[in-house]
């Protein structure tokens, strides 16, 4: 007997949640950086935790 299960989607879905707390991760230690990164990043990382958020509601459709 040939046992197939597909874990794509939930290592997918793993995946994104560990990206997602590296981002989250990311923007806690903004307060850490100049001023100057600070206004460089955290545009680039809320971009980044919107599209992993919109990917997570994706797969859970």
């Amino acid at each position: 007997m040939e046992l197939s299960i597909d874990f794509q989607p939930v290592y997918q879905h793993h995946d994104l949640l560990i990206e997602l707390g590296r981002v989250e991760m990311a923007m806690e230690h903004l307060e850490d950086r100049s001023e100057k990164e600070r206004q460089s990043l955290r545009p680039r990382l809320l971009s980044r935790m919107s599209r992993l958020r919109d990917e997570l509601q994706r797969l859970e459709v």
